[in-house]
């Protein structure tokens, strides 16, 4: 499935709540059924920095594909990066490096976080693209 196509996938799926309570709780799921990763991998090395909450982010090359898993202390922010992982795991480093992040305005996610929620949130896509960026250097070397 391309990106475009999962994030059509999200869209939907957020409209079809009335409320944001209703999607708080949908978030908080989604971070339930989180590919997590490995206790090894929680080191700073693999924190993400700017995240109110503690989160940690390992991408791993899998053939022509990065795949993801991630963990954190807080139940909205696990949601948020599970979200984040559903879009870009098991996708190509150029198609997550040309993704747009337009999804994340149209479900109003942006807009319903705290000022240091929606920065973390920046910063979870600003890694996702770094590993992205680091593996499709590799690959031109």
């Amino acid at each position: 499935m391309s990106i475009k196509e999962i994030q059509n996938e999200i869209i939907d799926e957020f409209s079809m709540f009335d409320d944001w309570m209703q999607r708080y709780e949908f978030i908080i799921d989604l971070g339930k059924n989180l590919p997590l990763i490995q206790e090894e991998y929680k080191t700073d090395d693999n924190i993400i920095k700017g995240c109110q909450s503690k989160v940690w982010l390992k991408g791993e090359q899998n053939d022509d594909k990065i795949v993801f898993t991630a963990d954190s202390d807080a139940i909205l922010t696990k949601g948020i990066i599970a979200i984040l992982i559903r879009v870009f795991s098991n996708q190509k480093a150029t198609d997550i490096l040309n993704a747009d992040m337009d999804f994340i305005d149209e479900i109003g996610l942006k807009e319903h976080l705290s000022p240091t929620r929606a920065n973390g949130l920046v910063s979870m896509i600003k890694n996702i693209k770094m590993y992205a960026l680091a593996f499709d250097a590799k690959k031109q070397l």
